[in-house]
């Protein structure tokens, strides 16, 4: 039976640990425990989707115990293979530093930054000799390898695997080993990595370390696991309404799941929520601005969770167009000559551009393609749109555009 003193850290948002008696045993041994959490920079931004092993990290750390930060400049180049189904194309040098250094300011959001010891991977493997390689590689068989899902799968419809992808778990492994890791923390997927570390720390006569494995959070399209390749993410780093707003859009199904392993909420309101989400005793939308103002709170503070819902009440609720959109000279694009009552046809996806509410044609093009352009209400399906003085323009949920034509006011103020 779990003690009653860590029920919560070993129980809530957790998938699996091997092994909890063990682990226990560590608990109360009454020294300081070393949690290894590595990472690759193969990307720059975390979303929350890490987020939900980082807040295990942080209450290991409030009961005195001391993350290790593994920075995988090495296991970058090669990129995980977990999940995957095809090689990932190697990443330079310069691209796996840059994106290091973007990961740990997110990192240190969550994570207490004081408590945490940050190791590079190159501190051991920069001076492996081709000696060392061939013992470590000697440690495991080829079959062993192959007994992880995603390599048997590939290998089993013919899909190339590289020696590098394989070498990967033998280098996340020994980096339990460089550390002399008590716990590994990782997602469900990183299962087999870690228990390849477990074995590693015993063939060299080290004490297995523990894994402590939390699920895969759901990304927005509330089918696969959050990604960026996806695009199914919530970032860390994103602003307060781009959060808030993301956060209304997951389906109403992951609610009760998001709350659990991203929030603070007490288990006994998490779950009176579920019940009231089977009973339809509550509206889903309630329980969503809950949950994204909790969320933006952790991360902006609750000044900006506020603001982020006050916006979204205004803009999504009420419909009503914010105060503080931009705006866009509907003159200067007509003849000097033309009447001050006017209106003008413009192509839509060149003002985009111009205006800054898409990076390209091609973008505008899609997002017209998408019908995700609307002028003063109603979707835009052609380049050429029809503009007036204060017609709104909306692109996608969050980005708005007023025309205005200041000559025609200038004009109505003058005459007045």
């Amino acid at each position: 039976m779990t003690d009653t003193r860590f029920a919560t850290i070993l129980k809530r948002g957790v998938a699996e640990i091997i092994t909890e008696a063990e682990l226990l045993r560590l608990l109360d041994s009454g020294r300081t425990l070393i949690l290894k959490q590595g990472f690759d920079p193969s990307a720059p931004d975390i979303h929350l989707g890490h987020v939900v092993g980082l807040r295990k990290l942080r209450q290991f750390q409030e009961l005195g115990h001391k993350v290790t930060l593994i920075v995988g400049d090495w296991t970058a180049r090669i990129g995980d293979p977990s999940g995957q189904s095809a090689t990932r194309p190697m990443l330079s040098p310069t691209e796996i530093e840059n994106n290091a250094q973007t990961y740990m300011e997110q990192f240190f959001k969550v994570v207490d930054k004081e408590k945490t010891e940050l190791r590079w991977q190159s501190e051991w493997f920069s001076q492996f000799t081709l000696d060392e390689v061939i013992k470590l590689t000697s440690k495991f068989t080829v079959a062993q390898l192959l007994a992880r899902e995603d390599f048997n799968r590939r290998y089993s419809s013919g899909n190339p695997i590289s020696l590098t992808e394989m070498l990967y778990p033998l280098l996340q492994g020994y980096d339990s080993v460089a550390i002399k890791a008590d716990v590994e923390f990782g997602g469900i997927d990183q299962k087999f990595n870690c228990l390849l570390g477990r074995e590693l720390q015993q063939s060299t006569g080290q004490p297995p370390q523990q894994v402590f494995l939390v699920p895969l959070l759901v990304g927005t399209d509330g089918k696969q696991k959050m990604s960026k390749s996806l695009n199914n993410h919530i970032g860390i780093a994103e602003p307060p309404r781009e959060m808030y707003g993301k956060m209304m859009s997951i389906p109403d199904h992951l609610i009760v799941e998001y709350f659990e392993l991203v929030t603070d909420v007490p288990e006994e309101e998490i779950a009176e929520f579920g019940e009231q989400l089977k009973t339809h005793s509550v509206n889903p939308m309630n329980l969503k601005k809950r949950l994204a103002h909790e969320i933006v709170r952790q991360f902006h503070g609750k000044q900006a969770a506020d603001e982020a819902q006050e916006h979204f009440t205004q803009v999504f609720q009420k419909r009503e167009t914010p105060e503080e959109t931009r705006t866009a000279e509907l003159r200067s694009v007509t003849h000097p000559s033309a009447r001050l009552t006017i209106e003008v046809q413009r192509d839509i996806t060149i003002l985009l551009v111009e205006t800054g509410l898409a990076k390209s044609r091609s973008e505008a093009n899609r997002l017209l393609t998408q019908g995700a352009i609307e002028v003063d209400g109603e979707k835009v399906n052609s380049n050429l749109v029809t503009l007036k003085d204060g017609s709104v323009i909306k692109v996608g949920k969050r980005r708005f555009l007023r025309m205005v034509d200041s000559m025609k006011r200038k004009q109505e103020t003058t005459s007045f």
